[in-house]
């Protein structure tokens, strides 16, 4: 157990159970999934809708325009896009770097979706025209308005960069840390005066 007041693990700590290698492992099923996700509805994509008019689905509430996207997620950043490879790159190799302790199931989720999108959306800007680190991110999903005047269009790798995002910002208000310890706050000097 961990001798630092501030922590708490999650679970008992055993030094022969495998809890790192099953967090890695659901990491390494998830990222891989949404990378392969992202890849497959991104040629589909380019192959339906290259040249045409947005696909309006479900009386209007869903289009699929086909947009090249060279800035940040849902837009943000135009023209970034050398910037934003080597962004991606780091956060990449920072989630590999700590996968090796790996501990807590929601961390792992949240991981491997920012891992698997942030990947996808990396890939796109690596091989994608015009060039390599310059290539347009294929954004085909808008919500409300076929040019993304609602919303801004977005891919399945945005989508689960920010859901992935949203699930790691829940663990840190659950006060839950990667390597499965619950961090614990400590009493300010002025209240433990007042007690």
């Amino acid at each position: 157990m961990s001798t630092d007041p501030s922590t708490e693990p999650d679970t008992p700590d055993q030094p022969d159970a495998p809890l790192p290698k099953r967090r890695v492992l659901l990491l390494a099923v998830i990222a891989p999934l949404v990378l392969a996700l992202d890849l497959v509805t991104k040629i589909i994509a380019v192959d339906k809708l290259e040249g045409r008019e947005p696909v309006e689905l479900f009386g209007g509430l869903l289009y699929l325009p086909l947009i090249r996207n060279t800035g940040a997620a849902f837009g943000l950043a135009e023209g970034w896009t050398v910037i934003l490879a080597l962004i991606a790159s780091s956060v990449v190799v920072f989630i590999l770097w700590i996968a090796r302790r790996l501990r807590s199931v929601g961390w792992a989720i949240g991981l491997g979706l920012v891992l698997g999108g942030a990947t996808g959306n990396l890939v796109d800007r690596i091989f994608r025209a015009p060039g390599p680190l310059r290539g347009g991110v294929v954004d085909f999903i808008s919500v409300l308005d076929p040019w993304g005047n609602f919303f801004p269009v977005f891919n399945l790798a945005d989508s689960a960069i920010c859901v992935g995002g949203g699930v790691i910002v829940l663990m840190a208000l659950l006060q839950r840390d990667y390597d499965g310890t619950r961090v614990e706050k400590k009493p300010s000097p002025e209240s433990e005066k007042k007690a």
